[in-house]
């Protein structure tokens, strides 16, 4: 299936969420992120965050590791594009596996997390919409009127 010029192969992005340790799934259209940490130790469980976009995988490495220092260091991440909607994520069964990875882990917190950060990325996509239909951070590159 094509999208944008970019493949999208749904049993690429699910093997991936299966076997990630840390995956960020990033929206160019509203430069935000979604990371999703599935380790956890005695002090910490899984964590399920919304980020800004960054420049770099070098970038989100650093991010994470500021974030929770008391985890080893990453060997890889997994960073998974998506120009879809938000709502794609759940209606090709994406999320729906982001969601079985954390509630493997039996942590509340990160599984209310899960929740909190897919109704954030649905508000975050509204406001971006919002913005292009208003015009507000965009400029016209050509008028009706002449």
């Amino acid at each position: 299936m094509m999208d944008d010029d970019l493949i999208y192969d749904p049993e690429e992005v699910m093997s991936n969420i299966d076997n990630a340790e840390v995956m960020s799934v990033f929206f160019p259209a509203f430069r935000k992120a979604v990371v999703i940490d599935t380790r956890s130790n005695d002090q910490e469980g899984p964590s399920v965050r919304i980020m800004p976009m960054v420049a770099s995988p070098q970038e989100r490495l650093r991010s994470i590791r500021r974030l929770r220092p008391g985890f080893p260091r990453l060997q890889n991440l997994t960073l998974i594009p998506w120009q879809r909607y938000v709502d794609s994520l759940v209606t090709m069964g994406v999320w729906a596996k982001i969601e079985d990875r954390i509630k493997e882990s039996g942590d509340i917190s990160a599984i209310e997390a899960c929740d909190a950060a897919l109704s954030e990325l649905r508000h975050a996509e509204r406001r971006e919409l919002y913005a292009v239909i208003v015009g507000e951070g965009y400029q016209t590159i050509w008028s009706a009127r002449q």
